[in-house]
């Protein structure tokens, strides 16, 4: 985002020592801190004494490396308090939908299952029976399957379950998958960071799903596009999947999310509960 106008250069300095900081996720030496906020070590120290008396940086008195401060968690915490993801996710798909020209849909996890909560119809209008309360399978649709693939399995396994011993006959949007299918569609939507369907539930009808994750690493809601065979092109080098990616990894970041610190975790609880890593499928080209 740019801002125009003139603004205060001695800030802006320090709000780069700070987000070096941020980055990190680590304390720092002083000239680590200098190196990556592209200051002399000299004036990154004349900064770090002023954060220090605002608290906003601390320093180890055995080590000498800083990090950031108790003023700073407090800023954290007014941040995350004043926003809510479900309201912070329903303005931004709004323009998100003009600019794509495609239906986009806001997903959480519901009762049973997948429910959508929003949905922003785009210029380019599509013939799905979508609207606020429908619930989609969690293995036929993807939506459904960027939550099987990036929610806790703690949540999503009951439901999991039970869609895989009914078959063709859930309730939910979609026709279930087997487990084993279910697998590799988990590895692929983890290795591209969404999950696609191609011309299912519905035919002639794509789907590209993108997870959006708070502070503390947890899918809050899944961001859906969904346009015709043809138009909407679910392949991970296109504008479309690209430019998914680009909004929920925004919104993410808005909720505090940094994906160096939780790394790996949903994957480690996948294993718990016996799903695997699979071997990874390509999608095919719309």
């Amino acid at each position: 985002m740019t801002i125009e106008g003139r603004g205060v250069q001695s800030v802006e300095v320090g709000g780069r020592i700070l987000s070096a900081l941020v980055k990190a996720g680590k304390p720092l030496m002083l000239r680590e801190l200098a190196t990556l906020a592209d200051v002399a070590p000299a004036q990154a120290h004349a900064y770090l004494v002023s954060f220090r008396k605002l608290e906003l940086v601390e320093q180890d008195i055995a080590s000498g490396r800083y990090q950031l401060g108790p003023f700073a968690l407090q800023l954290g915490i007014a941040r995350l308090r004043s926003f809510d993801p479900l309201r912070l996710a329903g303005h931004a798909i709004v323009e998100f939908a003009e600019q794509i020209d495609h239906m986009v849909t806001i997903a959480v996890w519901g009762t049973h299952g997948p429910t959508i909560v929003q949905v922003q119809e785009g210029s380019d209008q599509v013939h799905v029976n979508v609207r606020t309360g429908t619930v989609f399978s969690v293995t036929g649709t993807a939506t459904g399957k960027v939550f099987a693939a990036f929610m806790s399995p703690k949540v999503i396994e009951a439901q999991l379950a039970e869609e895989l011993r009914k078959g063709a006959r859930i309730q939910g949007v979609g026709t279930a998958t087997s487990r084993k299918e279910l697998e590799a569609e988990i590895a692929t939507a983890r290795k591209l960071g969404y999950a696609s369907t191609e011309s299912k539930p519905v035919t002639g009808i794509n789907g590209i799903a993108a997870p959006v994750f708070d502070y503390s690493g947890q899918m809050q809601l899944a961001i859906t596009v969904i346009g015709p065979t043809g138009v909407l092109d679910i392949h991970p080098e296109s504008a479309d999947a690209q430019n998914l990616l680009a909004c929920t990894r925004r919104l993410s970041a808005q909720l505090g999310y940094m994906p160096h610190a939780i790394a790996g975790t949903v994957q480690a609880e996948f294993a718990e509960i016996g799903i695997a890593e699979a071997p990874v499928k390509r999608p095919r080209r719309a």
